[in-house]
């Protein structure tokens, strides 16, 4: 499941996001969703998320529910 829809995500799935610093090289990592940052319903690269270690980005892969 991709992560560009809102409703999909809730605080504590297991998530692959790529931060800021990687977008160019695309590289994931992985964590647990803490707050969920994009307001809007959808976003056509991914929800922005903050994860519980405080890395922020967005949401490329939804692993588990």
């Amino acid at each position: 499941m991709n992560g560009q829809n809102r409703k999909d995500i809730t605080p504590g799935i297991e998530v692959d996001i790529v931060l800021k610093a990687d977008q160019r090289s695309g590289k994931l990592t992985s964590g647990i969703v803490k707050d969920i940052l994009t307001n809007s319903s959808s976003h056509p690269h991914g929800i922005k998320v903050r994860l519980t270690d405080g890395q922020v980005g967005r949401v490329k892969a939804i692993k588990s529910k």
